[in-house]
């Protein structure tokens, strides 16, 4: 029986960069239609539409594409559209190549529902990346309980720093409130981070819920890391703006920065 998350979105933005990348969002998109009643929305941006990933998820979630020639994938301003017309009370920015066990999702759903939170992690910051071995396995079985049963065999994602994002659960209102997404994050980035860290100063509650987080592995590419310096150096000056900045002057900045991008 499906779990209920009719008042959840599950929002992806992608850009298909190889055939894993395709596979995994199948598999994320079957993983969230098989185990929940919920709304999936995937935006695909690219430079043309070849149809692929609107004819192979069917009904399975709601698809739409936006033609964008830039070859950096301008993600938080692609997820700041989607988040705008959500209507669900509660939104997830969801990546295209995560799975987390299903009691964690409904746990964290759950904790936001009770209105003693505002944000909520469905995993407790460790991301394991598969290997490209178990990924395989996995598009076999389809089985999240086999991932859970292999995790010694996984290693962390980015050295087991203690991650933010893949999976952010979060009332949308409040979402909005706080300026959604930061724009100043180009590409890829620590705007993940930044995100917890600005919800976080501004006083929103945030819960995190015990159990880690499975990356399906796949290459990486442009859009999977940063794609000079500059881009590294802009996007963690971002972050460590906002983490130094109080609750009075985050809300003074997302007000400028809304008027700026609206013009």
């Amino acid at each position: 029986m499906k779990i209920d998350l009719e008042d959840v979105t599950f929002l992806t933005v992608i850009r298909l960069d190889s055939v894993c990348r395709l596979e995994n969002l199948l598999a994320s998109i079957h993983f969230l239609h098989k185990n929940f009643k919920c709304k999936i929305w995937i935006m695909e941006v690219d430079a043309y539409c070849n149809g692929i990933i609107k004819k192979l998820i069917g009904k399975k979630a709601e698809y739409h594409f936006i033609e964008d020639h830039d070859s950096i994938l301008y993600r938080t301003k692609y997820l700041n559209l989607m988040a705008e017309t959500v209507v669900t009370p509660f939104l997830c920015l969801w990546d295209a190549d995560v799975i987390v066990p299903t009691r964690q999702i409904q746990e964290a759903v759950l904790k936001l529902r009770t209105k003693e939170y505002d944000v909520a992690l469905p995993y407790n910051g460790k991301a394991l990346d598969t290997s490209m071995c178990i990924r395989e396995v996995y598009m076999q079985k389809e089985d999240p309980l086999f991932l859970c049963r292999h995790q010694s065999k996984m290693s962390f994602l980015h050295d087991g720093l203690n991650l933010k994002g893949g999976a952010f659960i979060v009332n949308a209102n409040v979402y909005r409130e706080a300026g959604m997404d930061n724009l100043q994050f180009y590409g890829w980035g620590s705007e993940d981070f930044e995100r917890y860290d600005r919800l976080n100063n501004l006083g929103y509650k945030i819960y995190v819920t015990e159990g880690v987080l499975f990356h399906l592995s796949h290459p990486r590419g442009i859009n999977s890391k940063h794609p000079n310096a500059h881009s590294l150096i802009s996007s963690e000056y971002a972050l460590y703006k906002t983490r130094v900045s109080s609750a009075d002057n985050l809300k003074e900045i997302i007000k400028l920065r809304d008027i700026s991008f609206k013009q």
